[in-house]
């Protein structure tokens, strides 16, 4: 079975809660509160054990949030090493505010890092044995925006599979720069990198140009609720959205990740690990707040949508 090494350099603690109404200035009262060890990479990792698959988890950890991360992380079947920096763990909160169903993301930079807090993570990489390296989510401040550029050569030159999922100027550089397995912008995200909207019809073309170019094998553009496009240098994919609940869209991104990389991880076709992507991420959209997808909603939509296709 490939091995899956999922990477956080940016991780956080997710806490989410509902108030029935949010208004600037006065007190907002929440109830229902959750915290999940949350953050790109650690996110993909949640998913894939989830799945019913195994990783390895390496992420950044400092301060006393970084002490309440890893001990959120210890119950999870999960193969976890920690790189001690000095700044701590950063603190995201989401509050759904029950008479809209609107929700409010609160999401901090994060700490700062040194180069030398860095060059643990380079090293381990250069030794992993992961056939899949999953690199998700934002850089922590420090970071150079090529951090993800020089980890895909790393990765590459080890015969192994790297995949991202981030956006700024840190996408900007490895679609500029790197040769990926797969990268995973959102819509926005791939817009803000070309300076341009697109419109439905003209995603599928734009994400093939870059696929042409080497920067990546795969181009998967998810469009929210317009569903998703994937693109090769021979071929371009185009899915529908799976109608579900949506309550929120907290990790749906990390899930589509995890999913596509677990399934392939299996051995399917890219086909059907874009489809079981796309279910993952719609499975966690069923749920509240950073709770993440459930295994039994995943496979029920894949099967369900595969159906339709």
């Amino acid at each position: 079975m490939p091995k899956i090494l999922c990477l956080a350099l940016n991780p956080a603690i997710d806490i989410s809660s509902d108030a029935e109404v949010v208004r600037h200035t006065h007190k907002t009262r929440t109830h229902n509160q959750q915290q999940f060890p949350g953050g790109g990479g650690i996110n993909v990792a949640r998913v894939i054990v989830t799945l019913g698959g195994t990783c390895e988890l390496m992420f950044l950890s400092g301060g006393a949030t970084g002490e309440l991360l890893e001990a959120m992380l210890k119950p999870l079947p999960i193969v976890e090493r920690a790189f001690t920096i000095h700044d701590p763990v950063r603190v995201a909160f989401a509050v759904h505010e029950t008479s809209t169903n609107l929700e409010y993301r609160f999401v901090p930079e994060g700490p700062l890092v040194s180069d030398a807090e860095l060059a643990p993570v380079f090293e381990a990489i250069e030794t992993s044995e992961a056939d899949y390296v999953v690199a998700s989510g934002s850089l922590p401040r420090g970071a150079p925006d090529d951090t993800y550029v020089r980890l895909a050569e790393i990765v590459a030159k080890a015969g192994a599979r790297f995949v991202l999922d981030t956006s700024g100027a840190p996408l900007a550089e490895a679609l500029s720069k790197s040769k990926m397995f797969l990268v995973k912008p959102s819509l926005g995200e791939f817009e803000a990198f070309l300076g341009r909207k697109l419109s439905h019809d003209e995603v599928g073309a734009a994400a093939q140009a870059y696929a042409r170019s080497g920067a990546a094998r795969y181009i998967a553009v998810t469009l929210g609720g317009d569903g998703a496009v994937l693109a090769s240098a021979d071929q371009i994919i185009r899915l529908p959205a799976i109608e579900v609940p949506v309550n929120s869209a907290t990790g749906a991104g990390d899930s589509f990740v995890a999913g596509m990389v677990w399934s392939l991880a299996q051995g399917n076709t890219i086909e059907d690990a874009f489809l079981f992507g796309q279910a993952a991420g719609a499975a966690t959209v069923m749920t509240a707040g950073t709770e993440l997808c459930r295994r039994q909603d995943v496979n029920d939509l894949f099967e369900r949508a595969r159906a339709a296709v």
